[in-house]
């Protein structure tokens, strides 16, 4: 079978496994993740074996180190998944439930109801974690997925395969209803972006060249994020204690992530009591520093940042600072150069704080937070099947809700329509 036949026949059994879980029982979807869970639990010696075939691979076939890290599946990781997978279990199934339900003068009642998308074709690379992430909230949404995961975690992603086809077994559903693609062949992804006959959206999760071809060549929906190019505003009005372990932790908690800081804003009024601290500190943990003038001129060994620093995201120990005049500067270098993604302002003034809020224009936005709390599992949704930062259906981290549209319904009692 080719290609093209392989992923077709993917696409009509995933479709047909579709019909089916739209009409699961919570009862039954629940039941499926925590069998899967089990299974985990009972196969994490095989998952590790398979993740370090993988990462050796990798770095047999010099992966860059934010991949590697991003592939790597330590025993913490594992028992992330199989919280994850508990914790989508308790929360609130979406399906079904009607909402805005309204009487019209004519005598009918008109509402909404929560319905699934249908199958969802997921496109990631590395994360092997993904793949439950992803298998999860498709199946406790009433979704059949389409899994594409990266060659490079192509091992790992075997294993957690057999272990979700076990798990939607014991619950008794299609075992169809996740199905990870298992050829490396870059093909499938061509096939699966361009059969809207069994694929209802594309969710793609990886670099910025993978998802540009994807809504490029795309012939289905799109949920996506292009770049995660985040800052950290520290305003004239900071607390300083706060804004040095926001602005460390956005920045170093973990470099490979979409909501990892990029650029550092600093107001004007406060940058001589702030920067030279949290310089020092970043040069500690070996963070390259590019600034504006200003920054240069406050502080050595900064490299001297150029229009490109502000439209990058490194994903690596490099951080642009610059300092700007007030909260106007701020807001409109975040609104030119952001990609929408999360922004965070450290500030104590209130009205300050909202304005913030109100008029950067991004997926999430913060006050007094590091950037690293967006995420899907830090904001309760249990998981999260990707960052969109569209502003049609699904806006942020992505979980059972957006995995969901609403399809109107009438309740009549035999009225006609004059």
């Amino acid at each position: 079978m080719d290609v093209l036949d392989y992923m077709h026949t993917l696409g009509q059994q995933a479709r047909q496994a579709s019909r089916a879980m739209a009409k699961a029982s919570t009862q039954d979807k629940n039941r499926a993740l925590l069998a899967i869970a089990d299974q985990i639990q009972q196969q994490r010696a095989r998952i590790r074996d398979a993740n370090q075939l993988d990462v050796q691979r990798g770095q047999d076939n010099g992966l860059d180190s934010a991949l590697l890290d991003r592939l790597a599946l330590s025993d913490k990781a594992i028992d992330t998944m199989i919280e994850g997978l508990h914790q989508v279990a308790t929360l609130p199934d979406p399906v079904g439930g009607i909402t805005d339900l309204n009487y019209r003068p004519s005598g009918i009642q008109v509402g909404k109801m929560r319905v699934p998308l249908g199958v969802i074709g997921i496109i990631y690379e590395s994360r092997p974690n993904v793949t439950i992430e992803a298998a999860s909230l498709c199946i406790k949404s009433g979704n059949a997925a389409i899994l594409r995961g990266g060659s490079e975690a192509i091992e790992a992603n075997q294993v957690l395969a057999e272990c979700i086809r076990s798990g939607l077994a014991a619950a008794q559903l299609p075992e169809s209803a996740v199905q990870i693609v298992a050829t490396t062949d870059r093909a499938a992804v061509g096939a699966l972006i361009t059969m809207p006959d069994f694929v209802d959206v594309i969710v793609p999760r990886g670099g910025k060249g993978l998802i540009e071809r994807i809504s490029r060549e795309a012939k289905v929906p799109v949920i996506k994020h292009l770049d995660g190019i985040c800052h950290v505003y520290i305003d004239e009005q900071a607390d300083k204690s706060k804004a040095i372990n926001i602005a460390i932790n956005a920045k170093t908690h973990r470099y490979g992530t979409c909501n990892t800081m990029e650029t550092l804003l600093v107001h004007q009024a406060v940058a001589e009591r702030i920067l030279p601290e949290l310089a020092s500190a970043y040069r500690g943990l070996q963070v390259e520093l590019r600034g504006c003038e200003r920054t240069q001129a406050l502080l050595t060994d900064v490299i001297a940042a150029n229009e490109d620093d502000w439209h990058t995201e490194y994903l690596g120990p490099i951080l642009a600072i610059k300092i700007v005049d007030d909260l106007d500067a701020a807001i409109e270098h975040i609104n030119h150069y952001g990609s929408h993604h999360t922004d965070s302002i450290v500030s104590e003034n209130y009205t300050t704080s909202r304005r913030f809020i109100t008029e950067v224009d991004s997926s999430s936005v913060m006050i007094n937070a590091s950037t690293r709390f967006a995420d899907g599992f830090e904001y309760g949704l249990g998981a999260e099947i990707g960052i969109s930062t569209d502003k049609i259906h699904a806006r942020g981290p992505v979980g059972l809700e957006g995995l969901t549209s609403q399809k109107y319904v009438v309740l009549g009692n035999g009225e006609v329509r004059k």
